[in-house]
Order: structure tokens, then sequence, then C-alpha cells
């Protein structure tokens, strides 16, 4: 499984949208979408 499909997963199963996931972790919703994307990992 790649990191962005455990992201994913993840998000999913804690019921987290992309913009909650990012809140709680400290980044933009922008952010965790690029890495769900498969995009940068910075």
């Amino acid at each position: 499984m790649t990191f962005k499909e455990q992201m994913i997963s993840h998000r999913k199963r804690l019921g987290l949208s992309q913009e909650q996931l990012g809140n709680q972790i400290g980044v933009s919703r922008q952010t965790v979408s690029k890495w769900e994307l498969g995009g940068s990992l910075r």
C-alpha cells in the first residue's frame, strides 16, 4: 500500500475530511489533498 493510499484509508477510517485532518496536524487542506494525490511529501 502506498503512502497516499494509507493516508486516504486512515483518514476515512477516522471519519475526517481533508480539512479536519489538516487542522489536526497543522497543515492546510490543500497539503492533505496534495499528499493524497501522490504529490510532495513536504
